[in-house]
């Protein structure tokens, strides 16, 4: 059921005085202490309607599956104009808003984004994403954020829209804004989205990372978790513990990035084991890598337990292995690091000798980065993997992979080769499909909604847009496949290393898309 408020246009918001009227932004109650605070970084950086909810996001905790503030900010913004809304259990909200005068009686039109972000901090940086949101800075015609993830993958989609349901000049037909949770984490979100409530057969979704191109197609993905048993053993005496740690690497999205071949700290950390398991007995206490499955890791950590007499020997095998590294990725990650140091850590337990072999082979053989090009689309590559996450568990060494393809069969393949070398690796190690399996959009060669997005780029960019059909997995697939004849394209803002602290926005892009974003709108009249 959709709800919705009496729709006032004037409000004090608490705390700082502040009223809402006619033309003007919604201001909520926010937790800050002066209205100095609170006008902070973005106040003057057109376009300013897009920014002002930018900001207002930021500084909601939105890592994936903490959805509920930006949520309930939304909530109270559709109450204070009178929109119909919905909100389910896994935090998406459908907000409602009929179209304009003139065109009442236009299709509807869905539009697309997702609130959650990949929450990552930068090495050496402290900061608590559930109270502090993001810390906004300027950096000439660029937004980034302090010492984390910046964000606008997806808060500026989000933005867009909660402009265009708050103007009273923008010509729009009814909008249905689909604001999805948990895109990051395997696309749980746009996967439970109820489109029995949404009306339209035409789709917009603002998930894109380059003014240059409109959306015509993407992939689909799966995701894979390969198990190891640690057969955890008591630590041998005369032995001490050392510390490897991986830092420095550039990391990524596992989608648009990885046709760099930049290095995956999992594939070093199991390198480095190898490397050490060569010249001495070599037991592990620990091992992790990466901080979510469809971000290539930047980081990798390693805790040997390593005899007294031998652990010269272990130093020496990693210090000759790290030059190797760094001349192999000394153009995609040169700044690699990798460091070796002794420490007096509580050892309680290490893995098995088995099951340490048995870790080695598993990351050693793992298909990682490109796997096959797209031939019907030349420049593109089809299919790829990436060993995204590894953590150490009571039960289990754990690795995570995410499997991108345009080509479903393709996709399962690669899939079908991984539960393959889990079997093969022999007992104690498995490998099974998790979370989602999100289908493709496929290209539609005879859409309307990219022939009105094409004129209207010529309009207002001057040129033409270049059609893209992408690599990369959204959740358009999952629209696509559950309501029929869907037609959907893509918009997108110049965004930059997404995924990774160094994350940017180029708002003199998000200034040229949005008369892009109204000029389509006002084409939607029929």
């Amino acid at each position: 059921m959709f709800h919705g408020g009496e729709h006032v246009r004037e409000r004090a918001a608490a705390g700082n005085g502040v009223s809402h009227m006619e033309g003007m932004p919604f201001i909520p109650t926010v937790p800050y202490e002066s209205w100095e605070e609170w006008m902070r970084v973005l106040e003057n950086v057109e376009p300013r309607e897009v920014m002002f909810y930018f900001e207002e996001l930021s500084s909601k905790h939105r890592c994936s599956q903490h959805e509920k503030q930006a949520t309930d900010y939304i909530a109270e913004f559709a109450e204070q104009r009178g929109l119909r809304y919905h909100r389910d259990a896994l935090q998406n909200i459908i907000v409602r808003k009929p179209g304009t005068p003139g065109y009442e009686n236009a299709p509807a039109v869905i539009l697309h984004g997702h609130l959650d972000m990949v929450c990552k901090i930068d090495e050496g940086y402290a900061h608590d994403f559930a109270n502090g949101g993001v810390r906004l800075k300027l950096d000439g015609n660029f937004i980034r954020a302090e010492g984390t993830t910046l964000g606008a993958d997806n808060g500026l989609g989000i933005a867009y829209m909660l402009a265009l349901l708050d103007s009273t000049d923008i010509p729009h037909p009814p909008l249905e804004c689909v604001m999805t949770a948990m895109e990051e984490m395997g696309k749980v979100g746009g996967d439970g989205v109820d489109v029995t409530l949404l009306t339209g057969k035409r789709m917009i979704d603002f998930n894109w990372i380059d003014e240059r191109q409109l959306l015509a197609g993407c992939s689909g993905d799966v995701s894979c978790r390969i198990r190891i048993d640690p057969e955890w053993e008591t630590p041998a005496a005369g032995h001490s513990p050392l510390s490897v740690s991986i830092r420095g690497l550039k990391g990524g999205h596992c989608e648009f990035d990885i046709h760099f071949d930049r290095a995956n700290a999992i594939v070093l950390v199991g390198r480095l084991l190898r490397a050490a398991m060569q010249v001495a007995a070599v037991r592990v206490a620990t091992v992790s890598g990466g901080v979510q499955n469809n971000v290539i890791p930047a980081d990798g950590d390693l805790l040997l337990w390593v005899r007294h007499d031998q652990i010269d020997a272990v130093e020496a095998a990693i210090a000759k292995l790290t030059a190797v590294l760094k001349n192999e990725f000394r153009f995609a990650d040169p700044d690699l690091r990798i460091e070796t140091r002794r420490t007096q850590q509580q050892i309680d337990r290490v893995l098995s000798a088995h099951a340490t072999s048995r870790l080695v082979r598993i990351i050693a053989l793992l298909p990682n980065g490109v796997q096959t090009q797209n031939l019907e689309v030349p420049g593109n590559w089809e299919t790829s993997n990436n060993i995204g996450l590894m953590v150490t568990k009571s039960a289990a060494i754990e690795i995570v992979c995410t499997i991108t393809s345009a080509v479903t069969s393709r996709k399962h393949a690669v899939l079908d080769q991984i539960v393959l070398l889990a079997d093969l690796a022999g007992e104690g190690v498995s490998a099974e499909q998790i979370g989602l399996d999100a289908p493709e959009f496929p290209w539609n060669r005879h859409s309307r909604m990219l022939e009105i997005a094409r004129q209207s780029y010529e309009r207002v960019m001057g040129r033409a847009p270049d059609v893209l059909v992408s690599v990369c997995s959204l959740e358009l697939g999952m629209f696509t496949q559950r309501i029929d004849g869907l037609d959907t394209i893509g918009i997108g803002t110049n965004l930059y290393d997404l995924h990774s602290p160094k994350e940017s926005m180029d708002h003199t892009s998000a200034a040229r898309v949005w008369p892009l974003i109204k000029d389509v709108m006002k084409h939607l009249d029929h």
